[in-house]
């Protein structure tokens, strides 16, 4: 489903050095699969996904997204491929102050042709399988932070993506509630085929993982999924 083939991407700093963020990464995520991704702050995660997203050329190499190489593509083509083909869950919860549970779930399929009814009707069995069925006219500050996650993951949902990054999801949830999250991120990447990306330093994520990798210094490496995960890597 998404196919990473030599990714190259560095960035020059003023006293004429270069940094390698990716330098030759290549990696796969097949629909259905939850891939777990580690790596110390400036290991270049953030700038994987973002080429991945197509909001950042690669120097070289292809991104590939079911039949199409996104690091091609024009900017209304990117636009349309995030807005449809791809979800994104990032740390932080970016919901709209003052707005219903369901109607902040609902604001990328409003950005399709889909009206305000048609948004909600899509959204709401979504957030009823993230266990929000009784808070769906919540506003965000009467859920509590996991509770925020999860409306951002239906969001993410909404339009059906075939790819899903999530950049450390779990960042700012405490031990109990980031496993909960990340038991309904790979419960829904198998339930519904969808290839996944997660980006994180909680250790919790390998044991959800089918695979694991460690990016550091632009370099991609392979572990077990089973492996124990370093943890200080973050401070914590």
């Amino acid at each position: 489903m998404l196919v990473v083939d030599r990714l190259v991407k560095h960035y020059p700093t003023g006293g004429g050095e270069v940094v390698r963020a990716l330098d030759g990464v290549t990696l796969e995520v097949m629909a259905g699969e939850l891939v777990a991704l580690y790596g110390p702050s400036g290991s270049g995660k953030t700038t994987l996904l973002e080429v991945v997203a197509a909001l950042r050329a690669p120097d070289s190499g292809r991104v590939i997204v079911g039949d199409r190489d996104v690091a091609g593509l024009s900017v209304r083509e990117a636009q349309r491929y995030r807005r449809l083909d791809l979800g994104y869950v990032s740390q932080s919860v970016d919901l709209l102050p003052g707005v219903k549970a369901i109607d902040n779930a609902a604001l990328k399929l409003l950005g399709t042709r889909a009206n305000v009814r048609e948004a909600r009707d899509a959204v709401a069995p979504l957030l009823e399988r993230l266990g929000l069925g009784d808070r769906l006219e919540h506003r965000p500050d009467e859920l509590s932070a996991g509770q925020r996650q999860r409306v951002l993951i239906a969001r993410a949902l909404s339009t059906s993506p075939r790819l899903l990054l999530a950049d450390e999801p779990t960042g700012s949830l405490d031990t109990r509630r980031g496993r909960e999250v990340l038991d309904l991120l790979a419960g829904l990447c198998d339930e519904l085929s969808i290839a996944m990306l997660l980006v994180t330093h909680d250790p919790q994520a390998a044991v959800h993982a089918s695979r694991v990798h460690e990016l550091e210094d632009g370099r991609l490496s392979a572990r077990p999924p089973a492996a124990p995960v370093r943890l200080g890597d973050d401070g914590r």
